[in-house]
């Protein structure tokens, strides 16, 4: 399932990089992030609750920069899975920034994400949805905290 949004920011394009790529920023930006930790060399260990229909559950993530250009891309990869390894989650996804005025900056995203298990019932419609208002959530959540 391929995952595509974009959203504006009013900061600088550098700011905005070191907002993105600090995992303590952007951790409570991702609704549902319960914890984040660096283990260097780009990697990163995630734990993210999320709910879809009437299943919640938390995934282990393991996050890995695989490139990047700062200040304007980075190409990351992300696999995980639930607790109980009922679903397994991964994403290859593409981050682009581009400077949009002085002090504005527009984020372009996308992910190529797979499910498989329990959570891949529910079908692509009802995932690309859920992914949508996930996306939308953690777009307004890191917009206010990096331009406060």
């Amino acid at each position: 399932m391929i995952i595509e949004e974009e959203f504006a920011v009013d900061a600088a394009l550098a700011h905005v990089w070191q907002c993105i790529r600090d995992p303590g920023f952007v951790a409570p930006c991702v609704p549902g992030c319960q914890d984040v930790e660096d283990i260097g060399d780009g990697a990163y260990r995630a734990a993210v609750k999320v709910g879809i229909g009437p299943i919640k559950t938390t995934f282990n993530l393991d996050i890995e920069v695989l490139e990047e250009t700062p200040p304007t891309f980075a190409r990351v990869e992300t696999r995980g899975q639930e607790g109980t390894n009922a679903s397994r989650l991964t994403a290859k996804s593409e981050l682009t920034l581009t400077a949009s005025g002085n002090d504005a900056t527009h984020v372009h995203y996308k992910s190529d994400v797979q499910v498989v298990g329990r959570l891949a019932k529910f079908g692509l419609g009802i995932m690309k949805k859920k992914a949508k208002a996930l996306g939308a959530e953690f777009a307004e959540n890191f917009r206010n905290a990096a331009e406060a």
